[in-house]
């Protein structure tokens, strides 16, 4: 992928360690969390979180999948092509549990709109957090990011690629200009 190296692997993992710390010091315990990741890289972030809280807590948090395609208010745009549909898998029930959501980048805020509505739709959770390995900014719905990695002012003809070694066989955060 070509843009310019912003993140390296260590820096990135020590975002994510300080974001399960933050978890643990805010939740004064981690009794009832549960992870849910929004796919695709999300889902990785949230594995790393619940690896990194078994080791400093011992307790195994629940880590769930979640695919918000349907969701998204932006699908009818797209009129050319079906969305790509893929499965969501939370074995587990939200409710009256505090779920925190997990995504790579928070860009407009749609996507975790998104999120949002397709947990609601699962049940009635005690409280709903979002942790965001980066914050780019630009937001378009007024949604925040509770735990939040790297905080990276872009342009917005900018984009922020992550990649992770699950998937690119790297870990490293990008920035790419787009091409005028």
């Amino acid at each position: 992928m070509q843009g310019k190296e912003v993140v390296d692997a260590v820096t990135m993992k020590r975002a994510l360690t300080r974001i399960t710390y933050e978890i643990i010091e805010r939740n004064k315990g981690i009794q009832d969390i549960v992870l849910v990741g929004i796919k695709t890289r999300g889902i990785y972030i949230a594995a790393r979180i619940a690896e990194r809280l078994k080791q400093l807590e011992n307790i195994d948090v629940p880590v769930g999948e979640l695919d918000i395609t349907l969701y998204r208010d932006d699908v009818a745009d797209n009129t050319l092509e079906e969305p790509e549909l893929h499965s969501s898998d939370i074995p587990f029930s939200v409710k009256g549990k505090q779920v925190i959501l997990v995504d790579d980048v928070l860009f407009t805020g749609r996507t975790i709109r998104a999120a949002l509505d397709a947990v609601i739709d699962l049940g009635r959770p005690k409280k709903i957090s979002l942790a965001v390995l980066v914050d780019r900014g630009h937001r378009e719905l007024p949604i925040r990011a509770d735990y939040v990695g790297k905080n990276i002012p872009t342009s917005i003809k900018e984009e922020i690629i992550v990649e992770m070694e699950e998937l690119d066989g790297k870990d490293r955060i990008l920035i790419k200009k787009e091409a005028e």
